[in-house]
């Protein structure tokens, strides 16, 4: 009888602690995808060390700047789209928006190149100065803790990347405010009036 109620107490406290360990996880996976005012600024990202990359591992420095986040390729039919990328960030940069790259190889594996070889195209070709992060996973089990808060946080611009230079733009407070499809050019006129309207909310 006693060993039958010790049986009956111990399966009663591992239940309890398999709980806790799944609300844990829970939780951990909420924080990800919960859009908490300025909780972008704290997930981490991997910096490109290749000398040219950017060294940041969380968007923390991009603080109180508009952010326009794109996953980028170097031999994708959108590619040129680069150099509309960088003309964006020379033209308002001066007042606050900065463009962040992260590579990524998830689409026909169009992003093959090492970091030196993807800094090596982007800025020989076509000048590119804003900063670039290391190979980034966008979609799928593996999806990078950003991505996973971009494309499933509660916010406006929530929605799968698709493809190559997807866009997700992000005003001065770390709000995700739109998310843009590939076929959307940096010189959209309405990407230009959006990013105009939030570099004006001071």
């Amino acid at each position: 009888m006693v060993k039958k109620f010790v049986g009956i107490l111990c399966a009663a406290v591992l239940g309890a602690i398999s709980g806790v360990a799944g609300a844990q996880t829970t939780a951990t996976a909420e924080a990800q995808t919960t859009a908490t005012p300025g909780a972008i600024y704290s997930i981490p990202v991997d910096p490109m060390d290749a000398d040219g990359g950017t060294s940041a591992t969380t968007l923390a420095p991009y603080r109180g700047k508009v952010m326009l986040i794109v996953n980028v390729a170097s031999k994708c039919g959108y590619t040129k789209q680069y150099e509309g990328l960088q003309a964006l960030n020379e033209k308002f940069g001066p007042r606050g928006l900065v463009v962040l790259g992260f590579p990524s190889n998830d689409f026909k594996e169009q992003e093959p190149g090492t970091e030196e070889e993807i800094l090596e195209f982007c800025q020989g070709r076509f000048g590119v100065s804003f900063p670039l992060f290391a190979k980034t996973t966008v979609v799928g089990e593996d999806k990078a803790p950003l991505y996973k808060y971009l494309t499933e946080g509660d916010h406006p611009g929530k929605g799968e990347v698709a493809w190559n230079f997807n866009k997700f733009l992000v005003d001065r407070e770390g709000n995700v405010i739109a998310h843009y499809e590939s076929k959307v050019t940096p010189e959209d006129p309405l990407l230009n009036a959006q990013i105009e309207l939030l570099l004006g909310k001071k």
